[in-house]
């Protein structure tokens, strides 16, 4: 994912991130933080997704959120 300013908090069910955009909440099983750089604004997560919940703020600043994490 791009776009990560800060990591919140993470264990094996859940990651939260601080991004550019807002708060993402990563929830699921087995999930690692492999290589984060916060100088590049990027993090990889490995495991199994089970939910994502974005509670943004400055909506439409830099385009869609979710189009920013997955490109």
């Amino acid at each position: 994912m791009t776009g990560v300013s800060d990591v919140i908090s993470f264990d094996e069910t859940c990651v939260v991130l601080e991004t550019e955009q807002g708060v993402l909440t990563v929830k699921g099983k087995d999930m690692h933080v492999g290589r984060l750089s916060l100088e590049e604004g990027e993090v990889d997560m490995e495991g199994e997704i089970e939910s994502i919940v974005y509670s943004g703020h400055g909506a439409g600043k830099k385009g869609s959120m979710l189009k920013r994490m997955f490109r």
